[in-house]
């Protein structure tokens, strides 16, 4: 079966990368990534090295316009500064509810290409497509488009709007992501490409939430995250 799998360069998609040419064969796997106007261009960068990586082929598609009216704190244009917290001490703070990085429908709308994509290079075969989309991101609703629910209703409206051919495959949706970790670790997953922090330095900087929760994740893993390495 054909697989395209939404790739930000990042851990959870990464390792989606991996399941995905394991089950599948590289030969079937292609990456998608998206610019919705985000500060830097650091994980698509990522994204490109981990297809080069496996030798899958790379689609990209410019959603910017679409953000032009948010004040997300990740895309470029914001005046406000992103949140150097964990997610969790956010919510503990704010209390539950979408956090400063959450860009409006963001996975919905890349889903959406993703599927649109799949019916036009196959037209006529069944595709998967995979996110990686996991329960910490969801805790809290700090990321209502992350969730269980979410996932379950699009991926029908996709199933339907495709004629049964396209099947969203969110396998971290139940999952923390020190157990999506644990998932690439056993796949060889190259962590060593991917990016992750919102902000665009030289290195990560290690204290914005998206850092936290991934130096977090491979510490559960008794491994030292191997982007830090390089």
């Amino acid at each position: 079966m054909k697989a395209l799998v939404l790739s930000s360069g990042g851990v959870d998609s990464t390792t989606c990368v991996s399941i995905a040419v394991a089950k599948n064969g590289k030969e079937n796997v292609s990456t998608v990534s998206i610019y919705y106007g985000q500060k830097h261009k650091k994980e698509i960068e990522a994204a490109r090295k981990v297809a080069e990586f496996y030798g899958l082929k790379h689609y990209e598609f410019d959603l910017s316009q679409i953000m032009a009216y948010s004040d997300c704190s990740l895309l470029g244009h914001s005046t406000r500064q992103v949140v150097h917290k964990s997610y969790a001490q956010q919510i503990a703070e704010n209390g539950e509810g979408k956090v400063g990085t959450y860009v409006p429908y963001r996975n919905g709308l890349m889903l959406s290409v993703v599927a649109s994509l799949a019916m036009s290079l196959y037209e006529d075969e069944d595709v998967e497509i995979y996110i990686g989309a996991h329960a910490d991101d969801a805790a809290g609703n700090a990321y209502a488009d992350c969730s269980q629910p979410f996932m379950e209703a699009i991926g029908k409206a996709i199933e339907v709007g495709t004629y049964g051919k396209a099947h969203l495959v969110a396998p971290f949706v139940g999952i923390n992501k020190a157990g999506v970790v644990k998932k690439g670790l056993e796949l060889g997953t190259p962590y060593q490409l991917t990016w992750s922090c919102y902000e665009g330095g030289e290195k990560p900087c290690g204290t914005c939430g998206t850092c936290i929760d991934r130096a977090a994740a491979f510490a559960a893993n008794g491994v030292k995250d191997p982007a830090l390495e390089v």
